[in-house]
């Protein structure tokens, strides 16, 4: 993910996937057409009453925010998959800003566009955790992880097809796509109207093989290692894995779903003296969602989130160890400078200035 305020490309997260991993905010005026029916709690497709209503498909409303966690700088919510993290157009009634401005009207910051300070972003039509800052200085700190790619996150996505390769790095340059009529849409390096392409990296490993709605699916847990706008997403589509539901980047094909299947699951800032993380529950289970139907299961969710943060641990206690390592070199050099004669005659002056007042 990238920092706040910047086209991720982190967490991408700005999709900043920093400000995403995918630090990855969607460009306002660029909603997604919903995939359900106004006012239906069936996918668009589906005759009512003929499939079972998955749990928790309603849309966002304005007072249906999940606070994750809380502190005096800090609040991380588990973001809604039919929101907005923000906007500038009158017409958005239901966005994060607003649900934080309706719980929490004492935490705005009027000095700041929107009243809170986004650390990343999400795209509309991702869910799971989002951290906000209460003031400058926590933002700062958050943002510094994000710029130096010390922030670990962890998404679960539904992609279509099954998955051979049970662990794979994507490494595919990802720009703008300046073709007519795709708007607000990435692409990797080599598609034509493929605009200042850069480097990113994101990790897949896959964690189950099934069904959804009877067309075969993978459930992968994505780990971006940079973060461009719709990271995630454009690598998913590149090795022939699109995300289930991704209304975007199927060219409206992959409509029936009621959401793209995106989850932010996991956040994990080292920050001193107390590293900060969250978790936003797995919503592709089939309690959850009865169209999705696991059928072979190669590992969890727990297990695979583990090995990352035991490996990111590492990372960190190295990374201090080469910082003190360092600090000790610059002292030591500081300690056993010579003294110039310039310095010397320098110093004798100013002790004999001090001695004489």
């Amino acid at each position: 993910m990238e920092p706040a305020g910047v086209e991720p490309g982190s967490m991408e997260p700005s999709s900043m996937e920093p400000a995403g991993v995918e630090p990855a905010g969607v460009e306002p005026g660029s909603m997604e057409p919903a995939s359900m029916e106004p006012g239906s709690m069936e996918p668009a497709g589906v005759e009512p009453g003929s499939m079972e209503p998955a749990r928790g498909v309603e849309p966002a409303s304005v007072d249906s925010l999940k606070v994750l966690y809380q502190s005096c700088d800090y609040i991380i919510v588990d973001k809604h998959w039919d929101i907005r993290i923000d906007s500038k157009m009158w017409y958005e009634k239901h966005t994060v800003q607003k649900q934080l401005g309706l719980r929490f009207p004492e935490l705005a910051d009027p000095g700041t566009y929107y009243g809170f300070r986004f650390c990343h972003q999400l795209d509309y039509s991702t869910s799971g955790v989002l951290c906000v800052a209460l003031n400058k200085a926590a933002a700062g700190r958050v943002y510094h992880c994000f710029k130096d790619r010390r922030a670990t996150k962890v998404y679960l996505a539904l992609v279509r097809g099954w998955v051979e390769e049970e662990k794979m790095t994507i490494d595919f340059s990802i720009g703008e796509n300046t073709t007519e009529g795709r708007t607000h849409m990435m692409c990797i390096q080599g598609t034509d109207g493929c605009e200042n392409p850069k480097p990113c990296q994101s990790h897949l490993t896959v964690l189950e093989y099934g069904d959804y709605d009877g067309d075969p699916v993978t459930k992968v847990v994505l780990q971006p290692l940079t973060g461009r706008t719709h990271q995630l997403r454009v690598h998913c589509e590149a090795v022939g894995h699109p995300i289930v539901g991704d209304y975007t980047y199927s060219l409206g094909e992959d409509s029936a779903p009621y959401r793209m299947m995106l989850h932010a699951h996991l956040l994990h800032l080292p920050l001193e003296p107390l590293s900060l993380q969250a978790a936003a529950p797995d919503p592709f289970t089939t309690p959850t969602d009865p169209r999705w139907r696991p059928q072979r299961c190669l590992r969890t969710v727990e297990g695979v989130v583990e090995t990352l943060l035991e490996h990111r641990a590492a990372e960190e206690r190295t990374e201090r160890e080469e910082r003190r390592r360092q600090q000790e070199e610059r002292r030591k050099r500081w300690m056993g400078r010579e003294e110039s004669e310039e310095q010397r005659r320098m110093c004798q002056q100013w002790l004999s200035e001090w001695t004489d007042v």
